[in-house]
C-alpha cells in the first residue's frame, strides 16, 4: 500500500473537497470520477456516466434494488441508478458543500436520500441493501479493513459489491513511488494507493466471495488530458479559479500539480484503474 508522508484524516478530506468544490464542478461537473471512453471520441458527460453505468453492470443492479452508493460526490450516479433501474438509493458523503449541493435536487427523485456524514460511522442498518456501490471513495478511507467491514455490514446476504478505484501497480519502481505515486496520496488527500492484489486480500479477509476485477487503465486514463485542457483553458476567464490556485488559504491547490502526475503516472504504469466486484 502506498500511503502519504503526511497523516491524511477524514476532516481533511472533507477540507480538500469542500476546498476545490468550485473547480470540481467547473471541470467535472456533478460526477467527480474518470470517465469511461468506449469509442475515445466522447465527451466527459458521457464518459462519467459510462463509468457509472458499467459499476452498475459491475454490481449486477436490477431494477427496483436498495442500493448504498458510499462517496456520492454530488449525487449524480445515485440520481442516474434511481432514473434508469428504478433504484432506491442511499448516498453519503463526507463534505458538505457536495452534500448542499446534491440535496438542493433530492425532491427530482424520491427514490434517492443523501446523507452528509463518515462512512466509518453511517448510520444505515444491518443487511439492507440489495448492493453497495463506491466510486472512487475508497482510497479516502483511513482503515480499509473498516470500509469493507461496512460494505458487507449493510449488504443483504448475497448482496453485490462494486468498487471503482485508483490502484497502484503491484511493484512500482521507487522513483515512481517518490516522484508520483506519494505525491499524489499527500496532494489528492488519498489514505493510501493500494493494488488489485491488496484491494482482493482485504476483501476476502472480510468473507466476500466471487471476487473479480475488471481492468479499466487505458480506457480512463485520458479523464486528466482532458481534466488539464479543461482547467487550465478556464484559468484566463475564471477570476475564482485563479484566487484559489494564487492564495495560500486554500491548501488543496496542490491538486493543480496532481494533475500531471496522474497523466504521467498511467503513461508509464505505475498507476492503473479497475472495478473490483463481490458478493456478501
Amino acid at each position: 500500500m502506498i500511503t502519504p508522508s503526511a497523516s491524511i484524516g477524514s476532516s481533511d478530506v472533507a477540507a480538500h473537497y469542500d476546498e476545490l468544490d468550485i473547480i470540481y464542478r467547473g471541470v467535472w461537473g456533478e460526477d467527480v470520477h474518470h470517465g469511461l471512453w468506449e469509442s475515445g471520441s466522447e465527451d466527459i458527460p458521457t464518459a462519467v456516466a459510462n463509468l457509472t453505468r458499467r459499476v452498475a453492470q459491475a454490481a449486477g443492479i436490477q431494477r427496483g434494488d436498495r442500493i448504498c452508493d458510499v462517496g456520492c460526490g454530488y449525487g449524480a450516479a445515485a440520481r442516474l441508478l434511481a432514473r434508469e433501474w428504478n433504484a432506491t438509493v442511499s448516498a453519503i458523503t463526507i463534505s458538505k458543500s457536495q452534500f448542499d449541493v446534491a440535496a438542493s435536487g433530492q425532491s427530482a427523485s424520491e427514490r434517492v436520500e443523501f446523507v452528509h456524514g463518515d462512512w466509518m460511522a453511517n448510520p444505515f442498518a444491518d443487511e439492507s441493501y440489495d448492493a453497495v456501490i463506491a466510486i472512487e471513495s475508497s482510497e479516502h478511507m483511513p482503515d480499509l479493513a473498516r470500509f469493507y467491514s461496512e460494505c458487507r455490514r449493510v449488504l443483504k446476504p448475497g448482496g453485490r459489491l462494486a468498487v471503482a478505484a485508483w490502484l497502484s501497480a503491484e511493484s512500482p519502481g521507487s522513483w515512481q513511488v517518490r516522484h508520483l505515486l506519494e505525491p499524489i496520496c499527500r496532494e489528492g488527500r488519498l489514505v493510501g494507493l493500494g493494488s488489485e492484489r491488496e484491494y482482493r486480500e482485504l476483501m476476502a479477509a472480510e468473507k466476500f466471495r466471487d471476487i473479480a476485477f475488471e481492468d479499466l487503465s487505458d480506457r480512463v486514463a485520458q479523464t486528466w488530458t482532458r481534466c488539464i485542457k479543461r482547467f487550465f483553458g478556464a484559468l484566463p476567464s475564471r477570476a475564482d479559479y485563479r484566487h484559489i490556485l494564487f492564495s495560500r488559504n486554500y491548501p488543496s491547490r496542490v491538486f493543480a500539480r496532481t494533475l500531471f502526475r496522474l497523466r504521467f503516472a498511467y503513461a508509464c504504469g505505475a498507476m492503473r484503474y479497475g472495478i473490483l466486484r463481490a458478493r456478501r
